[in-house]
């Protein structure tokens, strides 16, 4: 497929960088491989050109306002992205013309500028990453009834006013349908894939391992929400409570909650068993994770991370390892039989099925075959993105509004 009338596309980041942005690069790249000229517009974070191309794909970049990470922090950042991303619409529309908005959330904020563009002709994709609603009301404990009521306003008029509804996983396209009255068969599922061909089990560097321990292995943002603390909780009780010294835990990447985990980390007495290793580059993620025998996803049950689908599992599943994490359900619907399941928010369970797994070397290859099995079969980003174009190619034989 040519990019011709119709098939130009400008994609709305606002809360990462292109390159490192696990769901939106691999969307926009696709795409651009099938013909369609994609545009990105996104926040820049580390002094990169303000335009440039990257992989077949352009990109706008606006400089990155951070205020803070409450809630007026975030108001603030909001509103100064909105308007700078409604700018560089003009200047991308201007210089390289667009027919589709495809905004990713969060924050659901894309909607007001495709509302402008829409009695012009242009079409509006929703692509929700994360239940914003659910994702303010678990971050912030003093969360507004309110608030919480304008964020689902403006999930609901998302969806409303999109041509074609993207979504990570089913707990999500059921959410939709009972909050915006849309019909399930308008919303299509794209999971987060990994690439196989880039996280795949190799032998672990000795570098990263310290003798006669069992590796295990976090990868992922440390924030409030991703339960790297129960993590530590877990591994306190797998050291003091059962007299397991033998383990060497990795946290591989970083978060606004990393300060308060390395504090929580020598309150616990953990240092010697715990090591940060902090943000590392996307090649050297596979290097970490090769080197673990067993990873990790401890984000506790609440209502955001109940219904969210987070990348690390299939990503761990991919290099092969066995996961252990708290019983949620997209959770068990991505790993199946590639996890041991705690149970929901038990620290103690946590660290019991930790143990299984350090005591059952056997176990833990068959589970790490079943997950890598999984990935290749289902889950990785081939098969995804086919979907991702399906739903574009099939634009032109949908009605144009789904209300």
């Amino acid at each position: 497929m040519k990019a011709s009338a119709g098939n130009k596309v400008l994609m709305l980041l606002e809360n990462a960088p292109f390159r490192l942005d696990s769901r939106v690069y691999p969307e926009a790249t696709t795409l651009a491989a099938a013909g369609y000229q994609v545009t990105v517009i996104c926040p820049n974070f580390k002094r990169e050109p303000w335009r440039e191309s990257v992989d077949g794909v352009r990109v706008y970049r606006y400089p990155a306002l951070f205020i803070g990470t409450g809630f007026v922090g975030y108001l603030w950042e909001y509103g100064y992205s909105l308007l700078a991303a409604l700018i560089l619409s003009l200047v991308v529309l201007a210089r390289e013309g667009f027919d589709i908005i495809h905004a990713h959330n969060p924050p659901d904020t894309g909607f007001l500028i495709a509302a402008l563009y829409k009695p012009f002709g242009k079409r509006f994709f929703y692509d929700q990453h994360d239940l914003a609603p659910e994702m303010y009301s678990t971050l912030f404990r003093s969360a507004s009834r309110r608030v919480y009521q304008i964020m689902v306003w403006m999930e609901r008029r998302s969806c409303q006013l999109a041509d074609r509804i993207i979504v990570t996983n089913q707990s999500h396209r059921r959410m939709i349908v009972r909050r915006s009255g849309i019909a399930e068969e308008a919303i299509t599922i794209v999971r987060n894939g990994p690439d196989p061909s880039l996280l795949r089990p190799a032998e672990p560097d000795p570098a990263l391992r310290q003798a006669g321990k069992t590796t295990i292995c976090y990868a992922g943002v440390m924030g409030r929400h991703d339960g790297v603390d129960y993590l530590l909780r877990a591994i306190r009780h797998l050291v003091v409570e059962l007299g397991r010294g033998d383990v060497h835990c990795m946290l591989v990447g970083y978060g606004n909650a990393w300060p308060e985990l390395r504090a929580l980390s020598g309150q616990l007495g953990l240092d010697r068993h715990v090591q940060f290793v902090g943000w590392v580059e996307p090649g050297d993620v596979a290097r970490h994770l090769n080197a673990a025998d067993i990873c990790v996803a401890p984000e506790p049950s609440n209502p955001y991370n109940d219904n969210c689908t987070v990348v690390k599992i299939a990503e761990y599943m991919a290099a092969g390892k066995p996961v252990v994490a708290f019983d949620l359900p997209e959770h068990r619907f991505t790993a199946e039989a590639a996890a041991l399941y705690a149970a929901p928010n038990s620290e103690r369970d946590f660290a019991l099925k930790l143990l299984c797994l350090m005591d059952d070397p056997e176990l833990r290859r068959r589970m790490g075959e079943a997950g890598r099995r999984r990935v290749e079969s289902d889950l990785a980003w081939v098969h995804q993105g086919r979907r991702l174009v399906e739903v574009y190619e099939s634009q032109a034989r949908l009605a144009p509004q789904l209300t």
